[in-house]
């Protein structure tokens, strides 16, 4: 009994599956679609033109392993490519403005022993004698949840080891837990989750989240007003302490000193400290070394810049959240487009609804591109592909026609293939559309140039000496 194309594809799924991340998988092989099978040939249906390129480029091997596998040496693949998502209504985008965190307006004093808009913010929790317990407001927002912070091969270990805190808080090795990374890459969400967490699971700790800056505010104000030992003795009390930013106490000698002996206290005493931070310990500078040395003591975890996969996960559990649907070219666009950290990517995508919704017009991938080019105004601006091939025909002296010829002249087709590979590294333009600029090309020849280059450069001085020399060249522009 021959098999069914679903049938194919299932079991080409499952060798997949074991070859690539999780992450990976979602993204990349979930969305396709099995269309036919004719002979020895599968086709299957992929959402975009970029999706199909993106295979092609970096899982190509191991598709062409898996469909022969299954279909025999005769096995081939066919991509059919439609786009199911397409954004046809002209009806206009609400975003969603969560209201699970506002206060309740009619006690606002009574859980919160820290007031944090007045001026006496520190005495007024401390002052029942013989106090066991505070019923302390956590200061964590709601929608900073595990279920809401995507993982990805940037911040497992981070995550994981977050999970693992909320677990079983004060009880693991990873006590402080210090979550480190660059600006936008989810350290408050991830403190936030931890601490949310430990409330869920263990409803009769008290936890608190405080910026470092808060923190330090309230220190000096306790100082004015001859109430030291009441601040210390309410942070002492606290089950699970989670402070942001602490690379802010730097060159704040008293405060430094404070939290040692509150940090030591905790410590001593089984509590489960979280702390964020922009760099780990061996970098941060203007700390106590007494400090340093205990921010070493449990775990430091990092947050990298996410990947292609983790930012389109991102987009994807944003639009789910807020109920609203965009075309799969769109996601695309945007996560590809903005590489820096999460915070930009999602403040791309509220801006892209801002201008659909503000000038009525559908979310399509021009919008997108329009939109994407105002945002990143400030960042470098992206070279053209006719200015690479400008660059590149002046430093091998070619007239720019002889670079879009058909002519195979080995000096001519290098320099051809050069100018597809800064292309495809310095531009967000498809391969296809590379390969056009460049005499007609299809998008294998620019994956052809673009390995050619890259085994040149690595086993020819004097080729990757063109290409350094070349890239200061276009960096310049």
């Amino acid at each position: 009994m021959e098999k069914s194309h679903d049938k194919i594809w299932d079991n080409c799924l499952s060798i997949i599956q074991d070859n690539v991340s999780t992450q990976s998988f979602k993204t990349w092989f979930e969305p396709i679609r099995p269309v036919k099978l004719a002979g020895s040939v599968l086709t299957i249906q992929v959402p975009s033109q970029f999706f199909y390129e993106w295979l092609e480029e970096h899982y190509i091997t191991l598709l062409k392993k898996t469909i022969k596998k299954e279909l025999g040496s005769e096995g081939k693949l066919e991509y059919s490519i439609i786009m199911e998502n397409t954004f046809s209504s002209a009806k206009p985008y609400t975003v969603k403005i969560p209201t699970s965190n506002r206060k309740d307006v009619r006690n606002p004093s009574v859980s919160m022993p820290i007031d944090l808009n007045s001026k006496n913010t520190i005495r007024n929790p401390f002052i029942i004698p013989g106090l066991k317990k505070v019923n302390v407001e956590s200061q964590l927002n709601p929608n900073y949840s595990f279920e809401n912070f995507v993982e990805g091969d940037c911040n497992r270990l981070a995550r994981s080891a977050g999970f693992a805190v909320s677990q079983k808080p004060g009880g693991t090795a990873f006590n402080p837990l210090l979550i480190y990374g660059g600006v936008g890459l989810g350290k408050t969400h991830l403190s936030h989750a931890i601490g949310l967490q430990i409330k869920h699971l263990h409803p009769g700790k008290t936890v608190l989240y405080v910026s470092s800056e808060k923190f330090t505010h309230q220190f000096i104000d306790a100082v004015k007003n001859n109430n030291q030992n009441d601040f210390i003795h309410f942070y002492q009390m606290i089950d699970v302490l989670i402070i942001d930013d602490v690379q802010f106490f730097a060159g704040k000698d008293k405060t430094q000193d404070v939290f040692f002996h509150i940090f030591n206290h905790l410590h001593q005493t089984g509590k489960q400290l979280v702390l964020t931070a922009d760099k780990p310990p061996v970098e941060m500078q203007g700390m106590e070394q007494r400090l340093l040395s205990r921010f070493k003591w449990g775990l430091s975890a990092d947050l990298q810049v996410p990947g292609l996969e983790t930012r389109i996960a991102i987009l994807e559990k944003k639009l789910y959240i807020d109920g609203i649907d965009l075309p799969r070219e769109v996601i695309e666009y945007l996560a590809y487009s903005i590489t820096t950290n999460v915070r930009e990517l999602e403040g791309a995508y509220i801006s892209l609804l801002a201008q659909a919704s503000l000038n009525k017009k559908a979310i399509t991938l021009e919008l997108a591109k329009q939109m994407i080019d105002k945002f990143v105004k400030n960042t470098a601006r992206e070279v053209s592909i006719d200015y690479i091939q400008k660059v590149v025909c002046d430093y091998f002296d070619l007239p720019i026609e002889l670079l879009k010829s058909k002519t195979r002249k080995r000096e001519v087709v290098q320099a051809r293939q050069i100018a597809m590979f800064f292309a495809k590294n310095m531009t967000k333009s498809s391969l296809a559309t590379i390969g056009m600029h460049c005499g007609g090309k299809d998008h294998a020849t620019v994956l052809h140039a673009c390995r050619t280059v890259n085994n040149l450069m690595d086993t020819d001085k004097r080729f990757r000496a063109y290409i350094d020399e070349l890239e200061k060249k276009l960096s310049i522009q």
